[in-house]
Formats: C-alpha cells, structure tokens, sequence
C-alpha cells in the first residue's frame, strides 16, 4: 500500500487527541522556515519546529490551533508540531470540554 492521500480537509475525520506529554497551543507568528512561535495551554510560549512529514503537506497559519510536543530538554522553550486541528475538529473539541484555550 501506499500513504493515504488527502485532497480535502474534509476528508479527515479522526480527530488525534493529546497524550500525557503533549499541548495545544495558537501558533502565533511564522518565524520562517520550520519555525512558528506558539502560546501553549500551559502558559508558556514556545518556538517550535514543524515536524519533517508534516512540513510539506500541512500549510500552518497565525491563529491555527495545533498539538505541541515539548523536547525533553528546553521543554518550557521549544517543542515540535505534530498535528493541526481544523475548524470542526476544533469545535468538536471545545464541545468535549478537552480545549479550553482562546
């Protein structure tokens, strides 16, 4: 088989739910590249690295909410986006009471 193509978010219809590690958090400004600044869940503000296998097929904008996975060592600096949610995922979300972010 072959990776699953995606033509329309629509199309997605499982929603990834955080781990025990792992934040939402808005991206807040492109920093260029691989590079967004995020204002994590848990109060922090972190730059963090759009993760490779997502760089490419994701487009990320300033006021997307995304899932963060601080690093092991600067952990209240740095992290990697892993998943961004869409506007119904993110609804969904807020209605489960699982986000509660601005």
């Amino acid at each position: 088989m072959g990776k699953k193509k995606v033509l329309s978010e629509k199309d997605l219809h499982t929603l990834v739910m955080p781990s025990k590690n792992d934040i939402f958090g808005i991206a807040q400004k492109m920093l260029g590249y691989d590079r967004v600044m995020v204002k994590c869940q848990d109060g922090f503000v972190r730059v963090c690295r759009i993760r490779g296998k997502m760089k490419r097929r994701t487009w990320i904008r300033e006021g997307d909410i995304v899932l963060v996975s601080p690093w092991d060592f600067q952990s209240e600096e740095r992290g990697e986006i892993f998943w961004r949610y869409t506007q119904n995922q993110v609804e969904d979300l807020r209605r489960k009471g699982v986000l509660n972010i601005e």
